[in-house]
């Protein structure tokens, strides 16, 4: 998985990506300055990174051990790598961007803000808070793994532990991509918990905007080898999988905020954290040929000039359920419409129909987690996401970038299972990147562009099925 990633990132995300904040933001390769994981506080005690660092354990200078590779924290630590962005990010509220923000806010100090420490650090209660542990390792282990004094930590080296003995005492399952999705999400969209919500205001202070797609960030932050003996203790990833529950998970966790009052308002006015950016944040003109601020998109029936909801993740959960779940496909698709119609009712209508939107991408988030999953079903999801029906809805920057991340890992999907060859792969690559290359820039977005070199890669993709 690695060395296919690799090919990714010195290819087109490194060329394409890393040129424009927006997508350095949604490359993940920027973690390290503003996109930290979740904070995930439960019970237990947090004992810290150094209590994970000793040389026969993870804190190994190379990776060979036998069971795991013994190098997790200095991968964690890489000061020059999208793998060492979660140590990075307490160091990054120091930062003069990070002061900036926090003063605009009136926060004070970023790195003692708890709106800021909810995501940028492990942020323990006191009581939590074990001898070894500081707030200066930002997003430790345990920040995923789950708090491990007093559970865990004494039990999953020695044997007979297993993977499941550890989860049973308390151990976070990672492998399973409902509860990542949920542990990432806290930070990478936002949650109820202290300190883990991005507002407009935020972001009107400099913070970027947040994007999530749960097999890219995981790919960039794999501390481990998903070898054969990982498969034998906690089976194998499947990376279609894993990409369409975190879309089913990311619609659930936003329309489920969207529904709470207190999350949907900031002060007098909407919560424009949940909304579409570009369809304000479009340049004003005064001549004699008007310019739309946005294009009609078919599938968001709301009254023209209204804000729309930023429904990236919507968009890919339809496609994904229409190539995979046939069955729930219609339904969701109604909520979905439902729920943007309801955008030009009412505050109360939006509510309950983002409630009945969140309950709709649940039963999606299931039904993608427990079925199987066939060679077939990446090439199935490619040809939807870039069909008649799905296409015409990448009116929006959002949107676009995710759809062309996910024909992105998607394709690399295909090239590791063996499907398609790493030289086939290649070829496509060149539209790929132009596709990359239509939304590299927020400000000079080119919807057409971009649909077109999409529509040429997914073809070429479908040509090798």
């Amino acid at each position: 998985m690695r060395l296919v990633w690799a090919d990714v990132i010195s290819g087109v995300i490194a060329k394409r990506v890393l040129g424009s904040l927006g997508l350095r933001v949604l490359a993940v390769l920027a973690l390290a300055a503003l996109y930290p994981a979740s904070g995930a506080i439960g019970g237990g005690t947090f004992e810290g990174v150094a209590s994970c660092a000793g040389s026969t354990c993870h804190g190994r200078a190379e990776g060979n051990g036998a069971v795991v590779r013994q190098d997790e924290i200095a991968t964690w630590q890489e000061p020059s790598s999208s793998s060492g962005a979660h140590s990075r990010a307490y160091a990054v509220l120091g930062s003069r961007r990070g002061q900036q923000i926090a003063a605009s806010l009136g926060l004070g100090n970023a790195q003692s803000a708890p709106a800021c420490l909810g995501c940028h650090a492990t942020n323990a209660p006191a009581g939590q808070r074990g001898a070894k542990f500081t707030l200066t390792d930002g997003v430790g282990c345990e920040s995923c793994h789950g708090a491990s004094g007093g559970t865990w930590l004494a039990e999953h080296y020695a044997l007979p532990a297993t993977h499941a003995s550890n989860v049973a005492a308390g151990l976070t399952p990672l492998d399973n991509p409902k509860s990542r999705a949920g542990v990432c999400l806290d930070c990478h969209y936002g949650s109820s918990k202290p300190g883990q919500f991005v507002t407009h205001a935020m972001m009107a202070a400099g913070h970027p905007r947040i994007a999530f797609e749960l097999d890219l960030f995981s790919a960039l932050q794999q501390h481990h080898n998903a070898d054969a003996d990982y498969a034998a203790r906690k089976g194998t990833d499947n990376s279609v999988r894993v990409w369409a529950v975190g879309q089913a998970e990311a619609v659930r966790r936003s329309t489920s905020l969207f529904a709470q009052p207190k999350f949907a308002y900031e002060g007098a006015f909407p919560q424009f954290y949940f909304l579409d950016c570009h369809s304000c944040h479009r340049p004003i003109t005064d001549g004699p040929q008007r310019k739309l601020t946005f294009e009609t998109n078919p599938a968001r029936p709301i009254p023209f000039g209204n804000p729309p909801f930023n429904d990236e993740n919507i968009i890919m959960l339809q496609a994904v359920a229409a190539a995979l779940v046939p069955g729930e496909a219609s339904a969701f698709q109604a909520a979905a419409r439902d729920f943007h119609k309801a955008m030009g009712q009412g505050a109360a209508e939006t509510r309950a129909a983002a409630q009945a939107l969140s309950v709709r991408a649940g039963v999606l988030a299931d039904s993608l987690s427990g079925r199987a999953y066939a060679d077939a079903d990446a090439f199935k999801v490619i040809a939807i996401i870039s069909g008649e029906a799905t296409s015409p809805r990448f009116t929006d920057y959002a949107g676009s970038v995710q759809a062309v991340m996910a024909v992105d890992t998607l394709l690399n999907a295909l090239v590791r299972e063996g499907r398609v060859t790493r030289g086939a792969a290649t070829g496509i690559r060149g539209d790929i990147a132009r596709a990359y290359k239509a939304v590299e820039e927020p400000n000079v977005f080119r919807p057409a562009d971009f649909r077109a070199a999409l529509k040429s890669a997914s073809t070429a993709i479908g040509r090798l099925q």
